[in-house]
């Protein structure tokens, strides 16, 4: 199929959620149950979303101890080096758990300052091959103690293009250049977060293959496209990311994150619902591209993910947690356990938290 340029292509965006669609209400099922919520955003995007609307939703009910803030192009810096930008997030982030520390109820805000954003994955072009060091190391030194990885889009199909984050080079995880950057997280300590759609994991499958000592986490279950090419045919999208899920599963470096069922380019839209999906709805749409996962990969190879805000436009947090909690009903204790932080804490290298509340 030939390139399309980018002002050819229709801008699937991400959306907050309708206002008419409104939110269903929900208590939390199993509250006790602990839970590290290893992705989530801030952002001006999606309706907007920062630190003390995180805060909110981490008291909504679940015992939410700790998240792990990963990139979206917010707050780079406004100048200084190209390559250095980026780093801005980071040095924001920190910053605004820093002012979640100084304000709120008394007793309450040291658990929160260490919770909220307690890893990092910032981005950083890894095209610069080895120069790409001094990028990573202003990251880690930004941080606090808190960086984990880098995240470095791929997401790209010929059909469209990704309306936030920009739209990557084909072949990106292919490129020499890449890969020698890439090359430089395994020296820094440092995981990789993958974004593609899931036409393209055979180059996540080749990347983690070449690189077996670097910890690879797959974010929101590979991209299953909904939209474009696959708006009326679903099943044919789900048939032909099983099989490539299934090799990427032999790479025992790679993890899953399980969520992100929220974003535009996976088709689902409930702007038009009769009324807004609850738990149980979500529980039975988003099955079939959980379940293949907790089966090729097992509980302590997948950990469930908010995509706050983004997935603000499926429900509530304390309904999307519900929704995760009914998928994992039938597994057992030290299963759940995984699911819901240990996975992304040993992924993210996170000590253990008190939940907040």
């Amino acid at each position: 199929m030939p390139d399309i340029q980018d002002e050819d292509l229709p801008v699937v965006a991400h959306k907050p959620p309708a206002a008419s669609a409104g939110t269903a209400i929900e208590a939390a099922i199993d509250p006790d149950l602990p839970i590290i919520d290893p992705h989530h955003h801030f952002s001006s995007h999606w309706g907007g979303y920062f630190v003390e609307d995180l805060r909110a939703d981490m008291q909504s009910g679940h015992a939410v101890a700790a998240t792990v803030y990963i990139q979206c192009g917010h707050a780079y810096r406004a100048d200084g080096p190209e390559a250095l930008k980026p780093v801005g997030e980071t040095e924001y982030v920190v910053a605004q758990c820093a002012a979640a520390g100084r304000v709120g109820k008394a007793g309450r805000m040291d658990k929160a300052d260490r919770g909220i954003a307690a890893g990092i994955v910032g981005h950083a072009d890894l095209r610069l091959g080895e120069d790409v060091d001094e990028v990573l190391a202003a990251h880690i030194e930004a941080g606090q103690g808190r960086f984990r990885g880098i995240r470095h889009s791929g997401a790209r199909h010929p059909a469209f293009k990704h309306g936030v984050l920009s739209r990557p080079p084909a072949g990106l995880y292919g490129d020499p250049a890449f890969r020698k950057g890439y090359a430089r997280l395994g020296a820094h300590g440092l995981s990789f977060d993958a974004w593609i759609y899931h036409p393209q994991i055979d180059e996540v499958i080749s990347l983690a293959q070449a690189f077996p000592d670097i910890p690879l986490i797959l974010d929101h279950v590979g991209g299953v496209l909904g939209v474009g090419p696959y708006a009326d045919d679903r099943p044919r999208a789900l048939q032909e990311w099983l099989p490539e899920l299934k090799r990427l599963a032999a790479c025992p470096n790679v993890r899953v994150k399980l969520g992100g069922l929220g974003t535009a380019t996976f088709g689902f839209d409930f702007s038009q619902a009769r009324r807004p999906p609850d738990s149980e709805m979500l529980a039975a749409l988003w099955r079939p591209y959980f379940e293949p996962c907790l089966e090729l990969f097992g509980a302590d190879r997948c950990m469930f993910e908010s995509n706050f805000p983004v997935d603000r436009s499926a429900g509530s947090y304390a309904v999307l947690w519900n929704a995760f909690k009914r998928i994992a009903q039938a597994a057992s204790p030290d299963e759940r356990s995984a699911l819901f932080h240990g996975t992304a804490a040993a992924t993210y290298r996170l000590a253990p938290l008190v939940a907040i509340g």
